[in-house]
């Protein structure tokens, strides 16, 4: 049964209004410490589902997106009561991903906190799960199969990824040790996110940016197969304009353009940028911030990559354990990888590419190797 066919049913076909009505004498309930425990279920179940509901007809537009609705006690047994083991990696912005089978298929299940999200994070936690829904028939996101109503925030339920997110220096973990991945799939996950952030960027009338490309945001299916996920920072820059102006900075120190951090305003060019770190990091195995020198200050990865090409260096650039044997066709690869990095990062917006040029590139690139 689909979420919505679930709310209606277990509404008995009230109206939007009527369950906004709901939703309120729900509200006055959660005050109470004695309420009994199923009735506070319900109270979530009314609050996030009218939430969840108006939301989702907002986005999609009359077109049907059909999303499973799970139980609480099937997400409570699934990950064992969201016990460390079932534990996967804290997303940041009071939210945690834990991996759990139901009915015999595995998942990747997505918690928020139950208290400590601030006022403004219900938003961006609403924004997820919408844009997570419109973007599940791209085969470059993390698919959003179903969600939980049952708790003070909507559980999310995804595809399962056998392989895991990626850490901060663009690694996996394979039984618990962590793996550096071989250049072959290190340029494949670039080419794929970029993918993403092109269809993101290009392909609804209003220019989603993401605001929070990175690798821990990088699910890896049993393929190697990249999927990007958590889109609660994302945000759509209105029709016909190219850019927007936002409340507050929002992203990851080391990933961050410069010119957002500087003006507030979010463009298409912002993810650009964040992509060309995310670049950096894939081809140096260094996390966004370095600790340089003995006084432990940090550089950003962007300036300790165009120190060293920019005298020669492209050997320390790049991480040796990327190549068995580094033939000459690799290195064309890597270095015009080196270049479209930098060329991402450039200070003006207006000298870097745009996403569908960076996939291009990249694509061109990956068929650098033929010729060898």
């Amino acid at each position: 049964m689909s979420v919505i066919e679930n709310l209606l049913l277990r509404n008995e076909y009230m109206s939007m209004e009527l369950m906004m009505k709901k939703l309120k004498q729900t509200r006055r309930y959660w005050s109470s410490w004695e309420k009994k425990e199923e009735d506070m279920k319900d109270g979530w179940f009314f609050h996030n589902g009218s939430v969840f509901l108006k939301e989702l007809i907002a986005d999609c537009n009359g077109k049907s997106i059909p999303i499973r609705s799970f139980s609480g006690d099937q997400i409570i047994r699934a990950t064992n009561n969201f016990d460390i083991s079932c534990f996967v990696t804290n997303a940041g912005f009071h939210m945690w991903w834990y991996k759990g089978i139901i009915e015999d298929r595995p998942y990747m299940i997505k918690r928020f906190s139950d208290e400590t999200v601030p006022d403004y994070g219900t938003k961006e936690i609403y924004n997820d799960i919408v844009l997570s829904a419109r973007m599940s028939n791209h085969s470059s996101f993390l698919k959003l199969l179903g969600c939980c109503l049952e708790f003070p925030f909507l559980v999310l339920v995804f595809e399962y990824a056998e392989n895991g997110v990626m850490n901060h220096r663009g690694a996996t973990k394979v039984n618990g040790e962590e793996v550096f991945l071989p250049w072959s799939i290190r340029l494949k996950i670039g080419k794929e996110i970029a993918n993403a952030l092109t269809y993101l960027h290009m392909a609804f009338p209003k220019i989603i940016i993401h605001r929070d490309v990175k690798p821990v945001r990088i699910f890896l299916d049993k393929r190697w197969n990249a999927k990007l996920s958590n889109l609660s920072f994302s945000i759509s820059i209105p029709e016909g304009k190219t850019r927007i102006e936002t409340e507050r900075v929002m992203g990851t120190v080391g990933y961050l353009d410069p010119l957002y951090i500087a003006t507030n305003f979010v463009t298409e060019y912002t993810d650009v940028f964040s992509f060309g770190v995310f670049l950096m990091v894939l081809l140096t195995a260094r996390p966004a911030l370095l600790i340089t020198g003995s006084d432990g200050e940090y550089k950003g990865v962007v300036g300790y990559v165009k120190g060293l090409y920019e005298n020669g260096k492209l050997d320390e650039v790049i991480d040796p354990s990327m190549f068995t044997n580094n033939t000459n066709g690799q290195r064309l690869q890597v270095e015009a990888c080196v270049v479209l990095a930098m060329r991402c990062c450039e200070k003006r917006d207006e000298d870097r590419p745009k996403m569908i040029q960076v996939a291009k590139e990249l694509k061109r690139i990956e068929t650098l190797l033929r010729d060898f």
